[in-house]
Parts: C-alpha cells; sequence; structure tokens
C-alpha cells in the first residue's frame, strides 16, 4: 500500500484509510477482523470521530485493537469534533472535552491527528487557538485539519493557530465531482461551471493541505452508492470492462480513479465487511492511464466544455 505525507507533516498514512463510522454495529470479534484485515493490506490510517455510534464506534475499536498483536505506534488515528445535537461547537471547552473523551474511548494517549468536524459559524478562532496549543503541548494532539471546510474557512482557523492544518476531509467521488467540474468549466455558462466549494481542490495543493476524500462510492448526501446501482448505467459499464481487463472489481476502479489525481487524495471507505475492503485494497496498485480516467470521468455523464 502506497503510503502519502499527510500535508507533508511527516505522517506517513496508508492512501486508502478505513472509515470507522459504521464500526458501532459490529461485535468486537468482527471489528477485530476488520482491523486485521486492513493492517494485513497495508491500511495503517483509521478515522474516527466522536459523534460516530455516539461514540460506540471508538470504544468498539479500542476493545477489538487490544485483542490483536498490532502496536499503538504502527497506526495512524485520526478523530474529529464539533457536533452535537442540532448544532456545531468549537468552543475552547468543547474541543478539550471532546479530545478527552476519544482518548478515554480509544485508549490511548494521543491522537495522531484532530479534525474540525463541520464549520461552526459561531466559531472564534482564537478559542480554537487556544485549546489546540493545550492540546498539542500536553501531547494530546500531534496535528490538526478540518472537514468540509471552505478556503475562506481555513484562513480564518490558520491565521489564529500556531499549528499548520495539514488535512481537509471532502466529499469526493467519480459521482460527486464538483471539485474538479469547477475547475474545467471556468467562465462557462453552465451548471458545472458554479464554484461550490471556493476552489478547495487547488487550494489544498497551493497549500499542502492533503485532501481526505470520504463517501467515495456515494452519489447524493447519503442517498446510495452508485456501484451496480441501475441509475448510472454507462458507469457500471465502463468501470465493469475496466475491472475485467485488470482483473479486479469495481470498486478497485473507482478508488483509482480517485487516486490517479495528482493531488494525492487520500481515500477514506467505509466499509464494514474484510472481503470488501481486500478488493478495494487491490487500488493501489492500479495504474489507470490518462484516457481511462477521462473515460471513466465521461461515463458518470460529465463532459468538457
Amino acid at each position: 500500500m502506497k503510503r502519502i505525507n499527510l500535508g507533508k507533516s511527516g505522517i506517513l498514512g496508508s492512501e486508502i484509510a478505513l472509515g470507522c463510522m459504521r464500526m458501532d454495529a459490529l461485535s468486537e470479534k468482527d471489528a477485530q477482523t476488520m482491523i486485521e484485515t486492513a493492517v494485513e493490506h497495508g491500511i495503517n490510517f483509521f478515522d474516527h470521530a466522536d459523534k460516530y455510534g455516539k461514540g460506540e464506534s471508538e470504544s468498539i475499536f479500542a476493545n477489538a485493537l487490544k485483542n490483536t498483536s498490532i502496536k499503538r505506534e504502527d497506526i495512524i488515528l485520526q478523530s474529529k469534533c464539533g457536533i452535537e445535537d442540532r448544532m456545531y461547537n468549537f468552543s475552547k471547552e468543547h474541543i478539550l472535552e471532546a479530545v478527552d473523551g476519544s482518548l478515554q474511548r480509544l485508549k490511548t494517549d494521543y491522537l495522531d491527528i484532530l479534525l474540525l468536524h463541520r464549520p461552526d459559524p459561531l466559531m472564534e478562532p482564537e478559542e480554537i487557538a487556544e485549546a489546540f496549543s493545550i492540546l498539542q503541548n500536553s501531547g494530546k494532539v500531534r496535528q490538526f485539519g478540518v472537514s468540509n471546510f471552505h478556503p475562506y474557512q481555513v484562513d480564518l482557523v490558520q491565521k489564529y493557530i500556531s499549528q499548520k492544518l495539514i488535512v481537509n476531509q471532502l466529499q469526493f467521488s467519480i459521482a460527486h465531482t464538483g471539485m474538479i467540474d469547477f475547475g474545467m468549466h471556468v467562465n462557462m455558462k453552465d451548471e458545472r461551471s458554479i464554484n461550490h466549494d471556493g476552489g478547495v481542490l487547488e487550494y489544498s495543493r497551493l497549500h499542502d493541505i492533503t485532501i481526505q476524500a470520504w463517501s467515495p462510492f456515494q452519489y447524493g448526501f447519503f442517498e446510495g452508492v452508485f456501484i451496480d446501482n441501475p441509475k448510472f448505467p454507462e458507469l457500471n459499464e465502463k468501470l465493469g470492462q475496466l475491472a475485467e481487463e485488470k482483473g479486479v472489481s469495481k470498486m478497485a476502479i473507482a478508488t483509482a480513479w480517485i487516486l490517479k489525481h495528482p493531488a494525492k487524495i487520500q481515500v477514506i471507505v467505509g466499509t464494514m465487511n474484510p472481503g470488501r475492503l481486500e478488493k478495494i485494497a487491490e487500488a493501489s496498485n492500479i495504474a489507470l492511464t490518462r484516457q481511462e480516467w477521462y473515460d471513466i470521468y465521461f461515463a458518470a455523464g460529465n463532459d468538457l466544455p
């Protein structure tokens, strides 16, 4: 499994990471199998959030991990905070309490990376700065990032904190391509020319921020997956063709399509099926050609101006 230097921080994470949002649905034994399967296939990065399963996903992960031979220092643990019931909260007190809660549930002394989960319109960047400094100086968090932020929100936080934000976790898949559509339809009077995210892809590359792609097989906002979905006949035909030619799964091709991008995007996959994870992990060994990448893009219903 290839590794990505996340935000040029020196933290080398597998280019495919396991998202643990749904781990609360597993038994500890099944969770252990998932973790071991991930590590066996070169995945060393595990993405959490205090919101996932109301904290239960982190607890099950930790209880499962202790039954493996995997050492804490050999894996990367990332968690997110800031989402409460019916509101977002980036207050200093909440950030500190949230991290302590995650550390307790994950049974670890530190997080490798902490992300602010979704932008809080009431955030006071000075408070965020205070919280980050306390967490870093105490050794509880090594590095920091954000999730679902547009460039100006990143700049606002970055202005006040002394740490460099190294990642931004954003929705991206073959069926959710706004980040690249906008860049190709500059100055065009069509739907794809609309800038929905402030040019976050180019911004991230300019500022050495690693994009983490969540929901790599989803279309819309958790409306479903496009793999083997009759709503996407041309896309599945193309994915199937390439999968057969390369001896892999459609999921691997869909993942390789994201990994092909020169931004070195890290893909967060949320499957809790070990067999499916094995098939997805094969994407790290697939080298799509430029034409194959564009053919997949066209098959998803996209076009060029």
